[in-house]
């Protein structure tokens, strides 16, 4: 009962940041999981097969709710279960001790891939329903996403939502809603290919299934009333920053890396967190307006700096 309870919190945990970001639901629950003990392979078993009730469940709050590119599911949804399927056989055929740096260290690149996204540039976008991306642009994309996210415990909606929302040609709750509802193709193959490559041990973790999908149900409202009161941008940095100090923990111990090593790399990622956090909480208090005068700023100042030498011999 108390396994149960815990899972529970851990998929209320990775639920409330996926639906307060749109992402980072098996990257969070995969990291908290392998924090507790489990191995690679059977954590992300685990959360693909509790996301293929979680998925399907946004996927149709999302359909009635009309935030669905049906054409845009299709494009990114299908290749992404093909990397799914091809990256759960491969880390699945990789050993326990083997499995642990790799899938800390594309949890680690992720973290620190949203960290920086959420946190210097939010990306502008457009209110446009429907995408113009064409498969030739998706498919990759989906292959791509559907592979990091099976081999590394999670990554799709790092991947591809980031990637959608910063091309700037799609409403974000169209981006949203697509990319969740074509999770539920990249969980459900996943799952299969993790039941080919470990077989019946790909079930044994039924009871961590069964609270990651509990929990995520009970956080779903929960998700809503946070992403309304919290500013994206601020959790996005949070979350990146938690994924890399615990991955990066996970590397220093796989490569018996100690000592002053150690205290100086979290020091160091630390500070950079800190610097993040801070500069995304200046960020948020700020108008969309004010923001991007900021910006704009910035790049005023630097190309006014290397403007000014040629200015000067000029003269």
């Amino acid at each position: 009962m108390f396994n149960l309870l815990l899972f529970t919190l851990v998929g209320v945990g990775a639920q409330l940041v996926d639906g307060a970001l749109g992402m980072a639901f098996g990257v969070t629950a995969t990291t908290l999981l392998m924090i507790g003990g489990l191995g690679p392979a059977q954590a992300s078993a685990a959360v693909h097969l509790a996301e293929v009730g979680t998925t399907l469940a946004s996927g149709v709050s999302h359909w009635k709710f009309k935030n669905i590119d049906w054409k845009l599911v299709a494009k990114l949804g299908v290749p992404g279960a093909v990397g799914a399927f091809i990256g759960a056989t491969v880390l699945s055929g990789l050993s326990t001790e083997a499995a642990v740096p790799i899938t800390a260290t594309i949890l680690l690149a992720i973290g620190i891939y949203v960290a920086l996204r959420f946190s210097v540039r939010p990306p502008a976008v457009t209110n446009a329903r429907t995408t113009p991306h064409t498969a030739r642009f998706l498919s990759p994309l989906g292959l791509f996403g559907g592979f990091i996210d099976a081999s590394g415990g999670g990554g799709w909606g790092p991947i591809t939502t980031s990637t959608l929302l910063s091309r700037g040609k799609t409403a974000p709750r169209t981006v949203i809603g697509s990319v969740s509802a074509s999770e539920f193709l990249v969980a459900s193959a996943a799952s299969l290919g993790f039941l080919v490559g470990l077989g019946h041990e790909s079930m044994g973790n039924l009871l961590v299934v069964a609270g990651l999908a509990l929990g995520g149900v009970i956080a779903a409202p929960f998700a809503a009333w946070l992403v309304s009161r919290v500013p994206a941008t601020l959790l996005g940095t949070a979350v990146g920053g938690v994924i890399v100090l615990t991955n990066a923990q996970k590397l220093f111990k796989s490569f018996d890396i100690t000592g002053a090593v150690t205290v100086a790399g979290y020091l160091t990622i630390i500070a950079a967190w800190a610097a993040l956090l801070f500069y995304a909480w200046n960020r948020s208090t700020l108008t969309p307006a004010e923001a991007e005068g900021d910006f704009t700023g910035v790049e005023l100042a630097v190309e006014t700096e290397l403007t000014e030498p040629a200015v000067k011999r000029e003269r």
